[in-house]
């Protein structure tokens, strides 16, 4: 069984990204399935075509709807269960949900996302001008919310002997930079490489195989598809079914080589370090 902590997009055709960037949802009937629900709904439909039963979380149930349909469609199996990585409650009460309907999870992809920041204007980059709730939701997604989930699942793993534990991040994760217009509030990604780290030091020795993938570029998706940089150079976006694959990929390996870190960047850009 595996849980996909973020298995929407806010870039999907009525994300909120979406929505700030364009002004009104947008018609993804022309895009491939596994490009209209971002990383989240790629890795969900990969494992499912793989056999496994999924568990899609997101904060409202209704927002994985279509993603779930087309699973189903596909032959797979899952199910939708509500979850906010920012309620320590919220996330007990899920993974109590999982463990009744499934079991405990032998992969856990932690996908969550959040877009805090792309709303300030152009003479409100500079930290004083974050205000302290937008910062505090940050935080909250980008290293609260995986240390709460890692304990959910993570002793179940280390008493199995075996399990993966995946964290989606981006380029920002790699070092600390400033934040441009237009951009979230991305700097606690840093953290949450680190907490990568850290559970790679203390769980691998039990089986359990932790990495932390750095997606550096632009996903396909209907709101980035509509950008006018990916307009103008459509090759800058990576194909999220190709950044499944790494996911399968990484649970797939044998213990006798794992990777701990994985850096995804588009043939077009030079990699982000």
């Amino acid at each position: 069984m595996a849980v996909v902590i973020g298995a929407t997009s806010k870039w999907q055709s009525d994300g909120r990204n979406t929505k700030l960037a364009h002004g009104d949802t947008l018609d993804d009937s022309s895009l491939p399935v596994e490009a209209r629900w971002g990383v989240g709904g790629a890795i969900a439909q990969k494992f499912a075509l793989e056999g496994f039963f999924v568990v899609l979380t997101t904060r409202t149930a209704s927002n994985a709807a279509a993603l779930s349909n087309a699973i189903v469609e596909q032959g797979g199996s899952c199910t939708t269960v509500e979850l906010d990585v920012a309620s320590s409650d919220s996330v007990e009460q899920a993974f109590a949900e999982i463990r009744e309907i499934a079991g405990e999870p032998e992969v856990l992809v932690y996908n969550a996302g959040y877009l805090e920041g792309r709303d300030l204007p152009a003479d409100k980059e500079l930290l004083e001008h974050i205000p302290t709730e937008m910062f505090e939701t940050a935080l909250d997604i980008a290293c609260r919310g995986p240390f709460l989930v890692a304990k959910q699942v993570l002793p179940g793993m280390r008493e199995r002997g075996s399990g993966s534990f995946l964290i989606s991040n981006n380029n920002k994760s790699l070092r600390g930079r400033k934040r441009f217009t237009g951009e979230s509030v991305y700097f606690p990604r840093v953290m949450m490489r680190t907490l990568a780290q850290v559970l790679t030091e203390e769980y691998s020795v039990h089986g359990v195989h932790v990495a932390n993938v750095v997606i550096d570029g632009t996903i396909d998706s209907p709101g980035t598809r509509a950008l006018p940089k990916i307009q103008q150079q459509p090759e800058l976006a990576i194909n999220p079914a190709k950044i499944a694959d790494a996911f399968y990929y990484l649970h797939s390996q044998d213990r006798s080589c794992w990777t701990h870190e994985l850096q995804l960047t588009p043939h077009v850009m030079m990699p982000s370090y």
